[in-house]
This record gives structure tokens, C-alpha cells and sequence, in this order.
């Protein structure tokens, strides 16, 4: 398909995003959540601070560049509404990433303005990442959907779709779960292993070691499920895209796989968190391009299947 100028803008802004996530995760990483103290929008106290530590440096870097994500998703909103008629589904996935882009900002204030962040351990903190991360993935959904249709992907049939839904459904509800879990594990890593804060008797901090162990389980078990439905989604609905997408799901899951192991082995470094977490988002995207592609497929069959009756029809008529 040849992209048009709507269209590799909002790649760029997919890309982008992903740069701005793996910031975000940077920031979580080294601690510097609390660089610019509880204060939101401004830093510090200041709309234009002077950063004396290298933490401010990180978060306000974050704070920029997200409110810059912002400005580009609500570009790529004017775009749609001014290129698509009104109820194109261009146009509604434009407008729930720039809602959900909304409320990630919201979500990210929070944290800074109550404290959630830095050396915090409370359950309230491991709730509120829980809820950042399926955010940013829904965010990215749209996100990609917004990209894909604007290339000129097919709209979704829903009608005769039962199954395909549910295989969908199960692996997006299955992925929230699995990304929420590795994002209050990897708040547990960066507490306990690379900041060395001692962990305290308490349900939160047993939760957040127990779900170190919880965690790789609950990533394999939705990966195999993910690898066996990809290829049961191209056998009902086969076509060249639904093969592709279907493939490298498998591929990235197994190169998911190992880098988890790899994530342990080397005791979690920031480096390889930052890979664990881009292929998670990737797998994501992958997944919601397999069920785009998957969903439409029906549309092309449909039209397939009416063209021998309407030969009856004739015949019939002669």
C-alpha cells in the first residue's frame, strides 16, 4: 500500500510514542520520578527550572517530552477530521488517542503530585502503575489502529465474527494483564535490587516479591496462548497480512522470551528492562494488526461468496 502523508505522520507519532514510553520507563528505572519534587505542571516550583541533579534533568525531559506527544496527537486529530468524513473510523481512533493520551498526562501527575513516586512502596503506588501501563496500552492501540486504517487498512466486519473476538479479546485482556503485572514487577526490581531499599513486613512488599515469580508464569502462559491463536486467526481468516502478523507475533514472543530470561539472568539491568519492555509494546502492536487484519477479512469474502448467486440469478431469470 502507498503511504500518504496522513499516514507516515501517524507512524511517526506511533514511533515516537514508544520513544517517550521507554523514557518514561528510563525514569521509573533510575528513581528520578521525584526529580522535580511533588510539584505538576511545573518543576520544583519553577516553569523554567535550572536543574542541579541529573534526576531533574530525567523527569523534566519526560515532562517535555510527553507534553510534546500531546501537541503531536492533537496534530494528527486536526489532520483526520479535515481528510475523513464525519463517523470514519479514522477519525474515532484519532480521537480516543488523544482521550486516552489525556488521561496517561493525568495518570502521570498523579503520581508526582501524591508522591507515588521515587522510594514509595505503597500498594496505592503498585495500583496506579498497574493502571499506567494499560493505559499506555490502549493509548498505543489506538495509536496503531489510527496508522494502519489511515494506510488504507479495512474497516472491520463485525457481524459472523464470534470466534475471531474471542480469540482477539482473550489475548488483549490477557496482554493488560500480563503488562500490568510486569510493570508492579519491575517497580519491585527497581526498589529492592537497584535502589536497595529494604523491604518492609508489610501485603504490599510480599506482593511485589511474590509477583516476581508470578509474573514469568503469567507471560508464558499468555504467550503460548497468543502463539496458538495467531495461527488458529489465519486459518479462519487466511490472507497474506493475517499470515505476516501472525508470524511475527510468534517470532517476537519467542525473542520475548528469551530476553525475560536473559532480563533475570543479569539481575534486571535498566538496559534490558528497556528491551523487554519495546518488545512487549511491539508484540502488542503486532496483535492488534493481526486482529485489524483478521476482522476485515470478511468483508472480502462476503462480496466472494454473493458473486454466485447473483449468476443463479440470472440464469434463473433467462
Amino acid at each position: 500500500m502507498k503511504l500518504t502523508r496522513f499516514a507516515k505522520y501517524s507512524w511517526f507519532v506511533l514511533a515516537y510514542t514508544l520513544g517517550v514510553i521507554l523514557w518514561g520507563a528510563f525514569v521509573r528505572a533510575t528513581g528520578s520520578g521525584a526529580g522535580c519534587g511533588n510539584h505538576w505542571p511545573t518543576c520544583n516550583g519553577q516553569i523554567i527550572p535550572r536543574p542541579e541533579e541529573i534526576e531533574t534533568v530525567i523527569e523534566l525531559t519526560h515532562r517535555v517530552t510527553s507534553a510534546f506527544l500531546g501537541v503531536l496527537i492533537i496534530i494528527m486529530v486536526v489532520w483526520a477530521f479535515r481528510l475523513y468524513a464525519p463517523g470514519h473510523v479514522v477519525r474515532k481512533a484519532a480521537v480516543l488517542s488523544l482521550i486516552f493520551v489525556i488521561i496517561e498526562g493525568l495518570i502521570g501527575a498523579g503520581l508526582v503530585i501524591f508522591e507515588l513516586v521515587g522510594l514509595n512502596q505503597s500498594g496505592e503506588r503498585a495500583i496506579a502503575m498497574a493502571l499506567h501501563l494499560v493505559n499506555t496500552l490502549i493509548l498505543v492501540g489506538f495509536l496503531t489502529l489510527t496508522a494502519w486504517w489511515g494506510s488504507g487498512g479495512r474497516v472491520p466486519q463485525w457481524a459472523g465474527q464470534r470466534r475471531i473476538n474471542w480469540l482477539i479479546g482473550i489475548g488483549v485482556v490477557g496482554m493488560m494483564v500480563v503488562g500490568a503485572s510486569g510493570a508492579v514487577t519491575a517497580l519491585g526490581d527497581t526498589l529492592f535490587i537497584h535502589e536497595g531499599v529494604p523491604i518492609e513486613s508489610s501485603p504490599t512488599t510480599e506482593f511485589l516479591v511474590q509477583l516476581r515469580i508470578w509474573h514469568p508464569a503469567l507471560a508464558v502462559v499468555t504467550g503460548l496462548f497468543v502463539v496458538l491463536a495467531s495461527t488458529a486467526v489465519y486459518r479462519m481468516r487466511p490472507s497474506s497480512q493475517t499470515l505476516l502478523f501472525s508470524r511475527l507475533v510468534k517470532v517476537t514472543f519467542i525473542v520475548q522470551l528469551l530476553a525475560g530470561v536473559l532480563n533475570v539472568y543479569l539481575m534486571v539491568p535498566i538496559w534490558m528492562q528497556l528491551v523487554h519492555l519495546l518488545l512487549a509494546d511491539i508484540i502488542w502492536i503486532l496483535w492488534v494488526l493481526l486482529g485489524a487484519t483478521a476482522l476485515a477479512e470478511p468483508a472480502r469474502q462476503a462480496i466472494a461468496a454473493s458473486q454466485p448467486s447473483a449468476k443463479r440469478l440470472k440464469t434463473s431469470e433467462v
